[in-house]
């Protein structure tokens, strides 16, 4: 189990973090489950959904409990590891590296609520802390 977590998982596709997004609220679900659940929001085809968590699991994105009949899916790692992965990438193929960048722009585009902007705080105080 160690092992496949420091492999690096492939970045999923948009596609693939909405079905993500449904198995990290509801823990683990069918097919028809997050199918249903993606009919919420936007028109998607079973066979279309089947096919992605399929390759999903063929990715390591995703693990299938194959016990009972209806086969289970649970996303393969925390959302946190998954925004941490892709955060990553965005930061260093658009900001340059460059985290305060993308804190910045990110800051400039949607802005935080007061609660928000008090977390930010602590995380900063926090990473002060440990460097100073």
């Amino acid at each position: 189990m160690m092992a496949a977590r420091n492999r690096k998982r492939p970045k999923p596709t948009a596609s693939e973090q909405q079905i993500l997004a449904v198995l990290w609220r509801l823990g683990e679900a069918t097919v028809r489950r997050v199918h249903e659940e993606l009919n919420r929001s936007r028109e998607a085809g079973y066979t279309t959904v089947l096919k992605l968590m399929q390759i999903m699991a063929e990715k390591g994105l995703v693990v299938r409990s194959e016990e009972s009949r209806a086969h289970l899916y649970k996303a393969a790692a925390p959302p946190e590891e998954t925004q941490r992965q892709l955060l990553a990438d965005l930061a260093e193929r658009v900001f340059g590296g460059s985290a305060a960048q993308l804190v910045m722009r990110a800051l400039s585009v949607s802005p935080a609520t007061r609660e928000e902007l008090d977390q930010i705080r602590r995380l900063l105080d926090e990473k002060q802390g440990r460097q100073g």
